[in-house]
């Protein structure tokens, strides 16, 4: 199979988690930029990444990128690319656009003008006039930044936010692949337990149960490039078949949510028993001040209310330093939470070791960091660990 050229796209913030995921999957030959994560492939990895990307938001094949100051210049450009390699007779293909910074800041003119192009390039290879466009859809991008242009085509369809387990939504629910990355940023590992205090509809939970059995995020959907006659339905049969057979089912995870609203735990309960781990959750109704655990070295990675109305703002602030002093009950514990609300420190009490600047949806947010100490290592001695040593 030949190479091709791939970009993963993620939010701001999430660059390094994407590439870092990509990998993981045996893709070494990538370059991080804002916002997308460039490798080289063979055909097989649209199947695998689609699948396997946890953090990232779509997978695109890149057509070609090249600079253009002229509409003569993006439709010549435009036209030399190897389209019909891809785009069969029947193929749907509408065009989508952005302009950042160009001479060509039209956005509707460029999308147009690349169409035409495409168009005329179908032509030449096809033999005819006209197009029906009545088979698959193949949605393509132009994107103009500071004169530099890229042409892509979206090999995901909806975001692979969309796992399709959450069929229903609470009132400010967390992108599941946001979940996943603040799991990733938190290196959270599926031998620790795991509590969001503040677990609304469950998706971090549910994102920890994905990962600790090992199950790809994309399996329960369909993707656009699934109905391309030019990736080989093999490919995606191989994909699925890999991605089954490497789930860990039988995973003893201790993964906790705990909510105040009974109607969204009732959410999460559906959610993870959509998701196919209802079992490995345990979700309960607390409030956060009356949160305890007699485990030790755990994580809580939680997405708390941010009172962006005007009139949740005592209730935040409240909800904020309740969490600082139950969370010293926590000594040994690692803490993670994401907020947008900038006076979360002076609140809980406590500056950050680190801060992330990331995005949930539109919202500009900071995940706050507070790391704590490594479990001890048990250590062999005569035949017993260190920790029994002694008794």
């Amino acid at each position: 199979m030949s190479k091709i050229e791939l970009i993963a796209t993620a939010t701001f913030g999430l660059e390094s988690v994407v590439a870092h995921e990509v990998k993981k999957l045996g893709y070494e030959e990538l370059t991080v930029e804002n916002g997308r994560v460039n490798f080289s492939a063979d055909e097989s990895a649209i199947c695998r990444t689609n699948l396997w990307l946890r953090s990232a938001d779509r997978v695109l094949v890149k057509m070609g990128e090249f600079d253009a100051t002229s509409f003569e210049e993006l439709f010549q450009k435009t036209k030399a690319l190897p389209w019909p390699d891809w785009l069969p007779e029947d193929a749907n293909f509408p065009v989508e656009g952005k302009s950042i910074k160009s001479q060509l800041h039209s956005v509707p003119d460029c999308q147009a003008i690349v169409k035409k192009a495409i168009v005329e390039k179908m032509k030449q290879a096809y033999k005819k006039e006209w197009f029906d466009e009545t088979g698959p859809k193949y949605t393509i991008e132009v994107a103009l930044l500071k004169d530099r242009v890229t042409l892509t085509m979206d090999t995901s369809g909806v975001g692979l936010h969309k796992r399709g387990y959450r069929k229903l939504s609470s009132q400010a629910p967390l992108k599941e692949t946001l979940a996943a990355g603040l799991l990733s940023i938190a290196r959270w590992y599926p031998d620790r337990v795991l509590l969001d205090p503040c677990c609304g509809s469950g998706t971090i939970p549910i994102e920890a149960a994905l990962i600790g059995h090992n199950i790809a995020p994309g399996i329960g959907r369909t993707f656009a490039s699934e109905s391309w006659p030019n990736i080989p339905k093999t490919l995606w049969q191989n994909a699925r078949k890999e991605a089954l057979e490497s789930e860990i089912r039988n995973a003893k995870l201790r993964i906790y949510g705990t909510d105040i609203d009974e109607d969204v735990l009732s959410l999460a309960r559906y959610h993870a028993k959509e998701a196919g781990i209802e079992n490995s959750i345990h979700f309960q109704k607390i409030p956060l001040s009356k949160v305890r655990s007699k485990q030790k070295y755990g994580f809580i990675i939680t997405n708390p209310p941010y009172g962006q109305r005007l009139g949740e703002i005592p209730e935040v602030e409240k909800l904020y330093r309740e969490m600082g002093e139950t969370f010293n009950n926590f000594d040994t514990w690692s803490f993670f939470v994401i907020t947008s609300y900038e006076k979360f420190e002076q609140l809980y009490g406590k500056k950050a070791d680190k801060k992330r600047k990331l995005y949930n949806g539109r919202v500009m947010c900071n995940l706050y960091q507070y790391p704590g100490p490594r479990p001890p290592r048990p250590r062999k001695a005569d035949g017993i660990t260190n920790e029994h040593k002694g008794e």
